[in-house]
């Protein structure tokens, strides 16, 4: 299409043509998947067609109730490592505030980009690096050796106890400075007037935090708070995949890897696709429920 073409098309077009591969690729990933729910209603079977399948009707989801005593510890897992997760949510702003007011342009470049860089790290290369540090016979152990310790040092990988505080500060290690980013970008948004009437006034960096920057932030803030509590179901799978072992299979389990094992090592395909049904049910319910809390409590809402 032409320059002269182009620019015949008003600006409203233009920006709809610029998200139309947007749409087309959140429809692709997104929708389209859902049509494959119907598996959850026959009796799965790799290499048959739908007609060539056995239709179970409810059979499936009836195994929710009888398989509950494993999905309760499933849940339970979940619900913790989520709650957790919810409770770090303030440290990225924080973070970003603090980032905020390094007047040292190089030393701020370097601290945000040692801080983000964790998010882009392969799982499998923090389980080994946590591996060289945390194992038996890791950097921690030569180290307690060296000093003459006669104590056995136990691998905190294997603690049972240990597994959801453990697994809590890696995601916050391997996030805060990715989640941070949203912060920055929305600190630099909030009016430079604000800070000159505040300085103005007498108020100095910390009432400047206290007064202008954190009630700038808040609506950020529980936007991003209420996406997370919409996915408290969703914690991921990579992470508990790698640093699963028997040792900690009891607490480490959450419904992300469940959903894997039913499906990919035990082959039970149509309970695996029930179990991704209530998983999406729950969490759109959940992101409903938070978003009518929020607009009754503060007004606003996001949907």
């Amino acid at each position: 299409m032409g320059k002269r073409k182009m620019g015949k098309i008003k600006a409203k077009y233009r920006l709809f043509l610029m998200a139309v591969p947007f749409i087309i690729f959140v429809f692709a990933f997104s929708y389209v998947p859902l049509f494959g729910w119907i598996y959850g209603l026959f009796d799965y079977k790799p290499g048959l067609s739908l007609s060539e399948m056995d239709f179970v009707g409810l059979k499936n989801f009836a195994k929710i109730i009888t398989d509950w005593s494993d999905l309760s510890r499933v849940l339970r897992n979940t619900l913790v490592m989520s709650g957790l997760g919810l409770l770090a949510a303030p440290i990225p702003m924080f973070f970003a505030i603090l980032l905020n007011e390094i007047r040292r342009p190089l030393f701020k470049k370097f601290v945000q980009t040692t801080t983000t860089l964790p998010y882009f790290i392969s799982w499998i290369i923090v389980f080994s690096l946590s591996f060289a540090i945390f194992s038996n016979d890791g950097l921690i152990s030569n180290i307690l050796k060296l000093m003459g310790s006669s104590e056995t040092f136990t691998s905190i990988l294997g603690k049972n106890n240990a597994v959801w505080i453990f697994q809590w500060f890696l995601g916050i290690w391997k996030s805060v400075g990715w989640n941070g980013i949203i912060y920055i970008a929305a600190i630099a948004g909030i009016d430079a007037e604000l800070y000159e009437a505040g300085r103005v006034d007498g108020a100095n960096r910390i009432q400047l935090i206290k007064n202008i920057t954190i009630p700038s932030l808040y609506p950020t803030f529980f936007v991003l708070l209420l996406l997370s509590i919409s996915n408290i179901l969703n914690n991921g799978f990579e992470q508990y995949f790698v640093f699963f072992n028997p040792l900690v299979a009891d607490k480490i389990e959450v419904l992300d890897y469940y959903v894997y094992k039913v499906g990919i090592l035990i082959n039970d395909y149509s309970y695996s696709t029930v179990l991704g049904m209530l998983k999406t049910i729950l969490s759109i319910v959940l992101l409903f429920s938070a978003n009518k809390l929020s607009k009754k409590l503060r007004g606003e809402s996001i949907v």
